[in-house]
């Protein structure tokens, strides 16, 4: 099972969140690698997160939450 990370969003602030802006796969779907599965919001970027691996996608969070850097948002197994 791989897990995926909210991004890091600053280095020096370890307490920085964003949002879970869209997940483009819905929970339980099949996803390749590369797919792009969720779109998230920090202060003035939004940055795109594609599945490492192929696999099934199972949703951890929920669109519209925020969450700090580095939260295990998702899992593909």
């Amino acid at each position: 099972m791989t897990e995926i990370l909210f991004p890091i969003l600053s280095e020096k602030n370890p307490e920085a969140e964003g949002t879970v802006a869209t997940w483009f796969a819905p929970d339980g779907a099949a996803v390749a690698r590369g797919e792009l599965i969720a779109e998230v919001a920090v202060d003035k970027v939004d940055m795109e997160i594609t599945a490492p691996e192929a696999g099934t996608l199972t949703h951890l969070v929920e669109e519209g939450a925020i969450v700090k850097q580095q939260t295990v948002i998702a899992t593909i197994g």
